[in-house]
């Protein structure tokens, strides 16, 4: 089969929720993917931060199979030999009292959101049915009926309601405008994305968060971050909140968690909010099940064992530099922005010249990336990315944008 008969299939068999790139993968090794046709292709877009380790990493490979040969799920109505361990491992690691498990960043966020709303009612007092969570104008945390409800993308909600209630949206990066929404006593939390990744990587000023965690910690409003791309070594630090010495309140994180290999999701908090939720009140099927709990044990062993974060920092710094030059020289690119090894070049619509041209030139040439609107490229790749390998591809991207002018 070619890659055409691929897309065919997916096209006739499969819902029209996605409007993927045409291009076929079929193996993923490191940094690199290829086709069904055999070609070969740096990945800047690692599963939007899910294969922060690359591609099939052998060591979470391994540890994947052997657990699922032994023993894969047995719900959460039985204890079994892995949770605890891997429980014990992510608490200690980012120096929570508890871990709730999940297994998507939409189901982490939805449990964010029940458990800021039950310590509302349990530990601040709120009114039932009267807690308010504050969110952030072009946020995106999934796509839920919930989640949507919080969202500012058309695309998003559009169609979609009636809507749910309890959120108030304030502009991203504007402080003024949170100390306001703060003043209602009824505000049990605000979620917030350290940077805006779907939104097109919108990196806030230095001392947003700190300023915004220390205006909730004044009114007793938990501060969660979703770190769900942004965190594990994404960003040059372990997590995008470490850029500013923030502790959120509750921390959701996923995508990495498993290296790309199996789908693990986790929310983090202290005992004072997180034992507000009781047995029967929240849950998952598959959360919490073995093989998750040795993969993501093994994920966030990389992840310090190779120093991803440290290599994110220091490529991250020379990929803005070299994209620099780009928008320096060329008209086509006008911004450039991030942090990290997760940034994105805006693409200044010249002779009719959209985000998606751009990117499927680079992937005659390569390299694939995916637009985010129609005039942002987010680029990010593997974290185990080298230097001879990072500057190869921004030759790529630099060949693309000069054919295209």
């Amino acid at each position: 089969m070619t890659s055409q008969d691929y897309i065919k299939k997916e096209d006739q068999y499969g819902a029209h929720n996605y409007h993927p790139l045409p291009v076929v993968l079929d193996k993923g090794e490191g940094i690199f993917v290829w086709d069904v046709e055999g070609k070969k292709y740096f990945d800047f877009l690692s599963a939007y931060s899910a294969v922060n380790q690359g591609h099939c990493h052998p060591k979470i490979v391994n540890a994947m199979a052997e657990q699922a040969k032994t023993l894969a799920l047995t719900s959460r109505a039985f204890y079994n030999s892995s949770l605890g361990l891997y429980e014990e491992y992510i608490t200690k690691y980012f120096g929570y009292d508890k871990v709730l498990p999940m297994n998507t960043g939409a189901e982490g966020d939805e449990t964010a959101l029940k458990l800021c709303r039950k310590w509302a009612y349990e530990k601040k007092g709120i009114e039932e049915n009267k807690a308010k969570i504050i969110v952030c104008e072009g946020n995106f945390h999934g796509r839920t009926i919930t989640i949507i409800s919080m969202s500012t993308d058309p695309d998003s909600y559009k169609g979609f309601g009636p809507y749910t209630p309890g959120f108030e949206v304030v502009p991203y990066n504007d402080i003024p405008a949170l100390k306001k929404a703060l003043e209602d006593p009824n505000v049990a939390g605000f979620l917030v994305e350290p940077i805006q990744g779907e939104a097109g990587v919108y990196v806030p000023d230095d001392g947003y968060l700190k300023k915004a965690y220390d205006l909730c910690k004044a009114k007793n409003v938990l501060f969660i971050a979703d770190e769900v791309q942004t965190g594990l070594a994404r960003t040059g630090k372990m997590l995008a909140c470490d850029h500013e010495g923030v502790r959120p309140d509750i921390l959701i994180l996923g995508k990495a968690l498993s290296g790309g290999t199996y789908p693990v999701s986790a929310v983090l908090a202290d005992d004072e909010i997180m034992l507000c939720i009781k047995p029967g009140e929240h849950g998952s099927t598959y959360g919490g099940n073995p093989v998750a709990a040795k993969v993501a044990i093994a994920a966030l062993e990389v992840l310090k064992e190779e120093k991803l974060a440290e290599n994110s920092e220091k490529l991250g710094e020379l990929f803005r530099a070299e994209m620099q030059k780009l928008a320096d020289k060329y008209e086509m690119v006008e911004k450039v922005r991030g942090k990290g090894l997760l940034n994105a070049i805006v693409i200044k619509p010249t002779k009719g010249i959209k985000a998606w041209d751009v990117c499927l030139k680079m992937k005659e040439n390569g390299l694939i990336a995916k637009p985010t609107h129609e005039h942002i490229i987010r680029f990010a790749p593997p974290l185990v990315i080298n230097e001879k390998q990072l500057m190869e591809a921004v030759g790529i991207i630099k060949k693309t944008i000069e054919e295209l002018n």
